[in-house]
C-alpha cells in the first residue's frame, strides 16, 4: 500500500477530519496529505496544503507535486446550508467535482471518491426499502449536485475509464467533529445538549424518520469500497449504503437510557421539508453482494458509545473540534 499517495479534499469538515486519520493509519502518514480552504483547527500530522477546490490549477500543481494516486473529494456545501446558497452550492459542488475529474483524467489517477447522499431522492421515491435503481427527484440544490455529480461519476468511469467510486451516505454521526449543515444535523446535536444536562429543541417532527450511520460505519464503508477489486464493483453511481433508521423520539428515547432527565422539545423549521422528501430506509443489496458491505453499529450501540466519548472529551474539559463550520 505504500504505493499509493491519497489527497483528501475537504481535510477539516466532519467526514475528513476522521477519514483522515483512518487513510494515514492504513497507508502511513507521508502517504496521506490533507487539504481544505481552512487552516487546520489544530496541528497536523503529516503534510497539508490549503486549496480552494474551484481552483482547479492549484489542485493540479498539489496532485504532482506530491505525486497522488487517488483522490478522496470530500468538499461540498451541504442540504440546510445550501439552500441559503444555492448558486454557491451549484459553483461549489460542482465546478468542484469537475476540476477533480479533469485532473484525475489528466494525470492517469488510479481511483477517485465522490460522496453521494440520501438528499438524491425525493418525493416520487419509494419511501422504504428504496431500491437502488429507482427515482431521483432532488428537492435541494444540495441533492441536485449529488444526482448530476453521480451521473458525471458513471460517464468519466464509462468515456475515460477511471475509476470514481462513491457512496449515498445516511445521515452521518460522530463525536470526533461537528456536522456542516445538513438536515440531519439534529442526530448530533442532540447529543451535545443531553451529555451537558440540557434540553434540546429538535427542528423536525418526532415521527420522522430518516436513514443513519455511525461514523466508524462510515469510515469503513467508504475504505472498503476503495480497496474492493475493481472488478467487484458493478457501477459508479452511488451505492446504497444502510446501518439504522429511527425518529427524533426514539433517539430521544433511547439518549434517556443513559440520561434519565434528558428532555427534548420540537420545534420543525425548514428542515422538516427537506427531511419529508428523503427515504426512510434503503435496500443496499447491491453494496452488500458486490463488495461485502456489513454494518456493525445499531441505534443502541450508537447512543452508547457516543455518550461514553462525548462525556469523556468533556471531563478531559477541551475538544476534539471546534464551533467552526467547514466545507
Amino acid at each position: 500500500m505504500s504505493a499509493d499517495k491519497i489527497l483528501v479534499i475537504g481535510s477539516e469538515g466532519q467526514i475528513g477530519t476522521v477519514l483522515s486519520h483512518a487513510l494515514r493509519d492504513t497507508y502511513g502518514i507521508a502517504n496521506v496529505i490533507t487539504s481544505d480552504i481552512n487552516q487546520p483547527r489544530k496541528s497536523v500530522i503529516g503534510h497539508f496544503e490549503k486549496l480552494n477546490i474551484l481552483d482547479g490549477e492549484r489542485l493540479l500543481a498539489i496532485v504532482r507535486k506530491h505525486k497522488i494516486t487517488q483522490i478522496y473529494h470530500l468538499a461540498a456545501l451541504l442540504s440546510a446550508k445550501g439552500e441559503q446558497n444555492p448558486r454557491q452550492t451549484w459553483d461549489v459542488n460542482m465546478n468542484g467535482l469537475f476540476n477533480v475529474l479533469e485532473v484525475a483524467r489528466q494525470e492517469n489517477l488510479d481511483k477517485i471518491y465522490f460522496p453521494s447522499s440520501i438528499a438524491v431522492f425525493g418525493g416520487q421515491t419509494p419511501k422504504k426499502a428504496t431500491p437502488q435503481f429507482t427515482v431521483l427527484q432532488p428537492e435541494t440544490m444540495y441533492g441536485i449536485t449529488k444526482e448530476v455529480g453521480e451521473h458525471l461519476a458513471q460517464y468519466y468511469f464509462k468515456k475515460f475509464n477511471l475509476d470514481v467510486r462513491s457512496l449515498r451516505y445516511p445521515g452521518l454521526i460522530s463525536y470526533q467533529s461537528l456536522p456542516g449543515g445538513g438536515t440531519t444535523d439534529y442526530a448530533v446535536d442532540i447529543f451535545h445538549k443531553a451529555v451537558k444536562g440540557e434540553s434540546y429543541e429538535c427542528f423536525l417532527e418526532p415521527d420522522t424518520y430518516l436513514p443513519m450511520m455511525y461514523m466508524p460505519d462510515a469510515i469503513r464503508a467508504t475504505i472498503e469500497l476503495m480497496n474492493a477489486p475493481l472488478d467487484k464493483i458493478s457501477m459508479h453511481y452511488g451505492y446504497n449504503v444502510r446501518a439504522m433508521s429511527f425518529s427524533a423520539e426514539e433517539l430521544a428515547a433511547e439518549i434517556t437510557k443513559h440520561i434519565p432527565k434528558f428532555e427534548i422539545t420540537y420545534k420543525p423549521d425548514f428542515r422538516q421539508k427537506i427531511a419529508e422528501s428523503w427515504v426512510e430506509n434503503m435496500d443496499d443489496t447491491y453494496a452488500r453482494n458486490d463488495w461485502g458491505w456489513q454494518e456493525e453499529y445499531d441505534l443502541p450501540a450508537m447512543v452508547e458509545d457516543m455518550i461514553v466519548n462525548l462525556k469523556r472529551i468533556n471531563k478531559q474539559g477541551s475538544s476534539e473540534y471546534d464551533e467552526k463550520m467547514f466545507l
